[in-house]
């Protein structure tokens, strides 16, 4: 990072500098042109600068730029949380709430099972990202780096393998370790939710195994439990459906929303069963910057671009070529270190291992660079930062995902 200005304790995988995007390409301030499959981490499923969503933001910023929807409300929040509740593919009645981000919402979701249930035990998964503030880095899954030199956080919190055919963990050793877990740690009558995401994001592109998720829906109801699906990254088409719980024949109680929700502009949303977002009193909810007129614009525009028409046709488009360049490059052998490949619909993730299996993180970060010099931005994730995330825009013309792909195909096989 090269201004002093800015705290180094924030991390930059790419040492360039941004100057503006257009879909799915972006430029740097020196011109040069990349191909973005990272996509803002998962926000920007809709790409660059969609034309639709620029032009909502203008028509809002003339007419009113803000105002705190706790001390008056504005029709923008109105009129998406209207939109939005109707866009949950559920069959019980929903309502919620807007926040500015995705930890945000996470933040406000244990608030409201602690107030619905008056308990206060959480129980995550191994992998898990749920955000970045103080509470919700007791959600993850992973120390390094976000737990490190934070002291205690707050709780109590849980984990428990996460089981996916994407890291070999199996519905049945999930189901031991919560037998376990009740058995040893705590006593299920205090816990108050599960967290869990139904594709996970940090972790490598994990889906959650079908069985699994099946059986702790039914735990849950049996036990007075509460289930929140966190579909900040896996949500708004990025598999291809609405969200991507649906593919797992269940119904969480809470969801939790934010990234791709509003094309860019910085917005969340804790959403689920009316009864329980109406537990807190009077004033137990809310937030100054909270669904921000221009963001709700943005985001209004964002749902008409995302019929269930255009979901399914760019996710199974994107898919499509995923996969059959990745089956291509196996077949080929173009590379040693080309291993598995994660996740569901256009929520892919492509491993680097060594022949053994083990992590081939030294080779990922060889990669990242090969990659950018020739014009492609990519994204780490893995516990071993062994995994790329691809997240180009759903929108992405099909040429220029198949030059993005070309460019990772290429650099691949140079690695040492």
């Amino acid at each position: 990072m090269s201004s002093e200005s800015i705290s180094q304790s924030i991390n930059v995988v790419h040492p360039i500098t941004l100057s503006h995007g257009k879909n799915a390409e972006v430029w740097d301030t020196e011109g040069k042109r990349y191909i973005d499959f990272v996509g803002g981490i998962g926000v920007l499923n809709l790409g660059h600068c969609h034309p639709r969503i620029v032009e909502a933001i203008r028509e809002q910023a003339s007419r009113l730029t803000h105002y705190a929807f706790n001390a008056a409300q504005h029709s923008p929040y109105i009129d998406l949380m209207q939109r939005l509740t109707a866009f949950i593919p559920v069959d019980y009645p929903v309502s919620g709430m807007l926040t500015n981000s995705g930890a945000e919402a996470a933040e406000n979701a244990l608030k409201i099972v602690r107030g619905a249930t008056g308990r206060s035990a959480v129980i995550a998964f191994d992998g898990a990202f749920h955000g970045r503030t103080l509470a919700t880095l007791n959600l993850n899954g992973k120390v390094a780096p976000y737990k490190q030199k934070v002291g205690t956080l707050p709780g109590p919190v849980y984990h428990l393998p996460y089981p996916s055919k994407d890291n070999g963990v199996t519905c049945a050793e999930a189901l031991k370790a919560l037998d376990r877990l009740f058995s040893v740690e705590i006593d299920v009558n205090d816990v108050a939710c599960f967290i869990v995401e139904p594709v996970q994001g940090e972790a490598g592109f994990l889906a959650l195994d079908v069985e699994f998720a099946q059986a702790l829906r039914r735990f849950c109801g049996e036990k007075n439990i509460l289930l929140i699906a966190d579909e900040i990254q896996s949500g708004f088409g990025r598999t291809g459906e609405r969200f991507a719980f649906s593919r797992l024949g269940i119904e969480p109680d809470l969801i939790l929303l934010a990234k791709s929700i509003a094309g860019g502009m910085p917005l969340g949303a804790v959403v689920g069963r009316k009864a329980l977002l109406d537990t807190l009193p009077k004033g137990g909810l809310g937030g100054t910057y909270s669904g921000n007129p221009v963001a709700c614009a943005a985001a209004l525009a964002t749902l008409d671009e995302m019929t269930d028409a255009n979901l399914q046709a760019w996710g199974a488009q994107q898919e499509e070529a995923i996969v059959s360049r990745y089956q291509a490059w196996r077949r080929d052998k173009i590379s040693p270190y080309l291993g598995r490949l994660t996740g569901v619909g256009a929520m892919r993730g492509i491993e680097l291992a060594h022949a053994d299996g083990t992590p081939a993180a030294a080779q990922l970060s060889q990669l990242l660079a090969l990659a950018r010099d020739a014009g492609l931005l990519l994204m780490p994730s893995g516990k071993s930062r062994h995994i790329i995330r691809l997240l180009a825009p759903l929108t992405t013309e099909a040429a220029v995902l198949e030059e993005g792909l070309d460019i990772f195909a290429a650099c691949l096989a140079r690695l040492d």
